[in-house]
């Protein structure tokens, strides 16, 4: 074979390069009256390649790529690969702390830009800059390098534990082995137009051109950035499509919200679209359904799981075929693996859990990244070994789900983004308060007036940790105020934990990738300022005088429970009064104890046998209470069954001591480390509870 037929096997800028042989004139990149045919794009690539080389671009290098919509940046991109170098994707408009931080960690060795540019990205960073408007040619004749599949193709920087971003090292295979999965699952071919909606520092963006570079396909460009601009006209969406003859696009799940609005209101419809994939956060599967019926049966709708550690996308689930059954506004399908990745769900010993399981989900396979640049510790928390996979290496996700019992994954929900960073604890451990919340999140999403809605939890007060619904609603429907929808939940989610309050917003705060934001989220109102005056007043909830955040009342609910639980302890204190009889003859006995002394005496069984109950009734409703003060998990569970043993322990241990010959040796030490000893320890496992605060950099 020959090198370039090698390098066409086994590189990016090589398959790209082979579609130009095969059809030069074909159509490979449209943005508005801008075009370039695939020998174009090529034929560009390689002079800018000869230029950034003798700029001090050399194999194995790295360069930041930083350009605006166009077809400019397709040509820099395959430039950089030509040189034999990986390119940081790198969007000219992000904010100076991100542009810094990029330049800082990426250390490139050029900075490929345009001369609109130029002086915002030279205070930000020290590299040299190359601007493609206006370089001059190359002054030297330039031989491509050889590169390997092997080597490093591009750096996707992605969010990590630290909350900085973090740069995957995505070599050539991976992105070979995405576009193979795209390529058979998507039915890629080289008559498809595809739409790239997606800014430059995204991974999608490199997944878009990717797939119609890669197949010969035309990639058409949205002179409207829809990712970061949200004054951007959705509206002109569908004429875009229409007069552009697309046939596949993707977008975010917000995007694909508001296109599902739009489409329903209007009528509207995307001719000739075959395929739309929607991914990057949860959609629940009533919404894949609706786009779907919008689209019609002809399209395909998927649901696409996955991260930029694990190039792009992993699992991928179709909607056709699939009744709306009860509760799909619940759940969220993201299917099964693309060929060539597997999934795991993992249970809390880091082993693959049971079918209907809930656990951890791990990715595995070709596409997974090499590591972090620069950051050994975080690729070891990430990236671990795994003797239960084939290539016994694995990419943990901090993403829950459930691997149903027909193979289809459910994800169930970023833990972090649930609870707040994680720290050492891994997603397993927080497992019950992620549950708490996505069942509140899916009973709020099922009122008629929630249009999108969020659970998570917040700490309105250092250490004090709330669970809190955040609402956007149809004012136009009945109940849309936040103690309405508070009140709601209470009737829904009954025997579950319910939000303190829900808080209404006209739109869910998003980050730049327009993903929920979860630092952006307002604090709800304190308790004694959430009701309604209406309801304060003794009128009907929901009133006119309904405020943004509604909490739980306080008055009816709350007054309830506590007779429930005083009864309940009354139940139980006479449980053990009766059983002292039966088990402890005697103990109580209080012949020949002079008054007043009785009387003492009487009031402490009474005490005790109260103790014992409220010590039963604890154990059986109080772990959530433990749960949202925002502990460790296991170390909740022991808080949880120490102080339950400080009731309920009084009991047993008197009514035996009482009953104990003072010589009797063997029985008084084997009652000693019975009671008194775990009474020291839960005493301990209290204060550690009391003392403990989140690890350093992680509040």
């Amino acid at each position: 074979m020959t090198a370039d037929g090698e390098r066409a096997a086994g590189t990016l800028h090589g398959l790209v390069e082979e579609r130009a042989r095969r059809a030069p004139a074909a159509v490979a990149v449209r943005c508005g009256g801008q075009e370039l045919t695939y020998g174009e794009l090529v034929g560009r690539a390689g002079r800018l390649a000869a230029v950034l080389a003798e700029r001090g671009l050399a194999p194995g290098g790295r360069a930041a790529v930083a350009l605006g919509r166009g077809t400019e940046v397709y040509v820099a991109l395959l430039a950089v690969l030509t040189a034999g170098a990986a390119f940081v994707p790198l969007e000219p408009t992000a904010p100076d702390a991100l542009l810094r931080h990029v330049l800082a960690d990426a250390a490139p060795d050029v900075v490929v830009t345009e001369e609109r540019h130029r002086v915002r990205l030279a205070d930000a960073g020290g590299a040299p800059l190359v601007c493609v408007d206006t370089a001059a040619p190359a002054r030297a004749p330039f031989e491509p390098p050889e590169v390997t599949a092997a080597d490093l193709a591009c750096v996707f920087y992605t969010s990590g534990s630290t909350g900085l971003p973090l740069g995957a090292l995505i070599e050539h295979r991976n992105l070979l082995a995405a576009y193979e999965g795209w390529r058979e699952v998507y039915g890629l071919t080289a008559e498809d137009r595809i739409l790239q909606t997606a800014s430059l520092e995204f991974d999608v963006f490199t997944a878009d051109w990717v797939r119609a570079l890669g197949t010969g396909a035309t990639l058409v460009v949205t002179p409207f950035n829809l990712t970061l601009d949200r004054a951007a006209d959705l509206g002109a969406l569908p004429a875009l499509v229409a007069a552009e003859r697309i046939t596949v696009l993707e977008l975010n799940v917000r995007t694909a919200r508001r296109l599902t609005a739009l489409l329903a209101r209007t009528g509207g419809r995307l001719p000739g679209v075959r395929l739309l994939t929607v991914g990057a956060e949860k959609w629940y599967l009533d919404e894949q359904l609706g786009l779907q019926r919008l689209l019609g049966g002809e399209a395909r709708v998927l649901n696409v799981y996955g991260l930029a550690e694990a190039t792009v996308d992993s699992t991928w689930f179709d909607a056709r075929g699939t009744a709306a059954a009860e509760g799909a506004e619940r759940v969220s399908l993201v299917g099964r693996p693309f060929p060539g990745t597997r999934v795991y769900v993992l249970g809390p010993n880091g082993t693959p859990a049971k079918q209907g399981m809930t656990g951890e989900v791990a990715i595995a396979g070709a596409g997974l990244a090499r590591g972090y640049l620069n950051r050994p510790a975080d690729t070891a928390r990430r990236f671990v070994r795994a003797d239960f996979d084939p290539d016994g290496r694995v990419l943990l996700t901090g993403d829950l789900g459930v691997l149903r019992a027909d193979g289809v994954l459910e994800f169930t929900a970023r833990a972090a983004t649930v609870v707040g960073p994680l720290g050492a604890e891994r997603p397993t451990g927080v497992l019950a308060r992620v549950r708490a919340a996505v069942h509140a999140e899916g009973a709020l999403r099922g009122h008629p007036a929630v249009r999108e809605a969020a659970v998570v939890y917040v700490e309105p007060v250092p250490g004090r940790r709330r669970l809190v619904g955040y609402a956007v609603t149809d004012p136009a429907v009945y109940g849309a105020d936040g103690w309405s929808l508070s009140q709601y939940l209470e009737r829904k989610l009954r025997g579950r934990p319910v939000p303190a309050a829900v808080v209404t917003l006209r739109e869910l705060p998003r980050t730049r990738a327009g993903k929920l934001d979860r630092a952006a989220l307002p604090l709800p109102a304190p308790p004694e300022h959430a009701a309604p005056r209406s309801a304060k007043a003794g009128g009907r909830s929901g009133g006119k005088g309904g405020g943004k955040a509604g909490g739980r009342r306080s008055g009816d609910a709350g007054f309830t429970g506590g007779c429930a639980a005083v009864v309940c302890v009354l139940v139980f204190a006479f449980a053990a009064w009766a059983m002292t009889f039966a088990l402890f003859p005697g103990s109580t006995d209080l012949t020949g104890v002079p008054s007043p002394y009785r009387g003492f005496f009487q009031l402490l069984y009474l005490c005790e046998n109260l103790a014992f109950g409220a010590g039963i009734v604890y154990l059986t409703i109080g772990f959530e209470a433990v749960l949202r003060l925002g502990r460790p998990f296991g170390l909740s569970v022991l808080t949880h069954l120490a102080i339950a043993w400080l009731l309920v322990n009084w009991w047993p241990q008197d009514n035996l001591y009482r009953l104990t010959r003072a010589t009797d040796w063997p029985r008084e030490t084997a009652m000693v480390f019975a009671f008194n000893v775990p009474l020291m320890l839960a005493a301990l496992v209290l204060v550690r509870f009391v003392l403990w605060r989140p690890p350093a950099g992680k509040e």
